[in-house]
């Protein structure tokens, strides 16, 4: 299964059709019959697209929040964005970490402090009101890429590396074991896309249940 194609509602087809041409987005589709109307425009360089139109939606639809694009260049798109006369907000980043809108005052103005892929964002409107979030990925999570092809030798280095920092912890403050047993959870959890700090949670984990090693 592959995402392909997200269906909104807009209250104007040509002024929104006219909206997302001038973000230099593809137009694949623009069909009509009777009081039905199917726009379908596809973002540079992505493989999922949006439709939208007269009759694609329930007639009560409300506007798509947090549609998520995904940039390698944060302020290059915003300067994209604003040449193309859109009102594009500021930078800013989540206080409880992307998407958490649990927390109060969630969005914090500024660049995510330690300067993380994933952690740094923008949004803009189009005419309706629907919500778009570009969300900076400069490096992705390992697992992240479907057929991304074998770690390169330079990346494995810097992968291991991380996970016997990771693993010195560990091994300081519990029983005697082979390393290789804790290195093995951790790096399968990184290259499935967990944070150094999840991985590190299922290693221990794994230690504790499967093994187990007892702390000192």
């Amino acid at each position: 299964m592959k995402l392909e194609v997200v269906v909104f509602t807009v209250s104007d087809v040509e002024r929104t059709k006219a909206f997302y041409e001038n973000l230099g987005w593809r137009l694949d589709i623009d069909i009509a019959a009777g009081g039905y109307r199917n726009v379908h425009v596809t973002p540079p360089q992505s493989d999922a697209s949006i439709i939208f139109g007269q009759g694609v939606t329930p007639a009560n639809s409300g506007s798509a929040q947090n549609l998520v694009l995904a940039v390698d260049d944060l302020d290059a798109a915003r300067k994209d964005l604003s040449d193309r006369g859109v009102n594009v907000s500021e930078i800013f980043h989540y206080a409880g970490g992307p998407f958490n809108n649990a927390v109060e005052n969630p969005r914090i103005s500024g660049r995510d402090p330690e300067g993380r892929s994933y952690f740094s964002f923008a949004s803009f409107e189009d005419p309706d009101g629907n919500l778009w979030l570009l969300q900076e990925i400069t490096t992705r999570l390992p697992g992240r890429l479907w057929d991304s092809p074998q770690a390169d030798v330079a990346t494995l280095a810097t992968l291991l590396h991380e996970t016997a920092e990771r693993h010195d912890y560990y091994e300081k403050t519990h029983g005697e074991h082979h390393w290789w047993d804790w290195y093995a959870p951790y790096l399968s959890a990184r290259q499935n896309g967990s944070s150094p700090e999840e991985a590190a949670a299922t290693a221990d984990r794994y230690m504790e249940e499967i093994l187990p090693v007892l702390s000192k």
